[in-house]
């Protein structure tokens, strides 16, 4: 039961419920497409004349549209089967990390148009908006003459203002309270949004499970260059007063752990972050100023699981080291939030059979109950591009989302 914010609320109006059927006919056109006018009348439990005032809408507004002829069941006519329209419309997905930056351009569906491109990220500001911009303008450029861009999806591994879409600290990066929304608008002429790398990643897969599964109440962690994490409860992503719910990264294993790249000591990230395995690796603390030494500067995580594979016994020993720091870390999330499921992406996936093990031994074994010790584990891919398919769905779904009412 939610109880209703007397100081937060949005009041129903007359046409209140017809937003709300909207909404609800594209999130079902969407989940179950191919889908006719009389499918839909039976999803959403109305008559078919009903629907087919939403659907004339809709196609109106050219968000969905009439596509392939069906077979009839009878003498009757065909059905013509409902899609959302993305065919015009497109937009722009960015991934800033530490160390470089990705862009990838995409239907409102999610579906890539082009190669994914990148770039060293440059970390001064300026710099960076002036090279997003430009390649943003080519990526538009270059479809001028057939569709119409949308705006530009932006995540960040950090903290970030929800409303002004400030990012207020982003550790790996070293920034502190950054205007990069309207920087960036600024630079493009576009729509720009911003949000947190972990955030963004459970958007991205509650927008990809289309309706099945656990996406009503799932936990989403990046691990990377640092360690994103994001908490979805009844549908919602789940943010905070102060916007820094879910930042399980920074929360401590040992206060007397190696330092983080926020500052502390012990933070969870400082145990599974790429670089902790690197370093545990070589044998060298993370924090040291030393400067690596030329054979070690290039060298992977990738290369590192490669190393694993072929015998290496050290580098098999600090996989599975951070795999136990992994799963100790997913139990306190699971403590905390007692997700249905929880996703795990990131490069140290490539390796999920050498470690998977592991990782659920340490979970098990700090969960609470022994049904909590046995919450569902999914790995997601690199290939899939979460944090990318996150940016672009900060554009596309909240076309889907359903008003807040009282």
């Amino acid at each position: 039961m939610r109880k209703i914010d007397p100081k937060r609320f949005q009041i129903a109006k007359r046409r209140t419920s017809r937003e709300i059927n909207r909404q609800i006919a594209l999130t079902l056109i969407r989940t179950h497409q191919p889908v006719s006018r009389a499918d839909l009348a039976r999803l959403m439990g109305t008559r078919r004349g009903a629907a087919s005032v939403l659907v004339n809408e809709l196609m109106e507004e050219a968000l969905i549209f009439e596509g392939a002829i069906g077979e009839g069941g009878g003498r009757g006519r065909k059905p013509t089967f409902l899609y959302i329209d993305s065919r015009e419309r497109y937009v722009i997905a960015v991934d800033i990390r530490a160390t470089r930056t990705y862009l990838m351009a995409t239907d409102l569906m999610g579906k890539p148009l082009v190669g994914i491109t990148n770039f060293p990220t440059n970390r001064d500001v300026d710099a960076l908006i002036a090279e997003l911009s430009k390649r943003i303008k080519s990526i538009v450029a270059d479809h001028q003459s057939n569709a119409t861009c949308q705006g530009v999806g932006v995540v960040v591994p950090g903290m970030t203002d929800h409303g002004s879409g400030r990012v207020l600290h982003a550790p790996t990066l070293g920034w502190r309270d950054v205007d990069l929304k309207d920087a960036l608008a600024a630079a493009t002429s576009l729509p720009v949004q911003i949000e947190n790398s972990g955030r963004a990643c459970a958007l991205a897969q509650v927008w990809a499970t289309r309706g099945g599964g656990h996406e009503g109440n799932l936990v989403f962690v990046s691990v990377s260059d640092g360690v994103g994490v994001g908490v979805v409860i009844n549908g919602e992503i789940v943010r905070g007063r102060y916007n820094i719910a879910g930042e399980f990264g920074h929360v401590p294993i040992s206060v007397d752990g190696p330092r983080c790249s926020c500052g502390a000591t012990g933070c969870w990230e400082a145990y599974v972050s790429n670089l902790a395995t690197l370093s545990r690796y070589f044998g060298r603390n993370q924090n040291d100023s030393k400067p690596i030494p030329a054979e070690n500067a290039t060298f992977t995580v990738e290369d590192l699981i490669s190393r694993a594979r072929n015998g290496d016994a050290k580098a098999l020993a600090a996989l599975q080291s951070t795999a136990r720091y992994l799963g100790l870390g997913l139990a306190s999330i699971v403590n905390a939030v007692d997700p249905g499921r929880i996703y795990i992406g990131g490069e140290i996936i490539a390796a999920w059979d050498l470690i998977e093990s592991a990782v659920r031994a340490a979970l098990a074994e700090r969960a609470l109950t022994a049904p909590a010790g046995r919450t569902e584990i999914r790995t997601v891919s690199v290939d899939e591009h979460p944090r990318l398919r996150g940016a672009a769905a900060l554009l596309a779904a909240p076309a889907f989302a359903a008003p807040m009412v009282a």
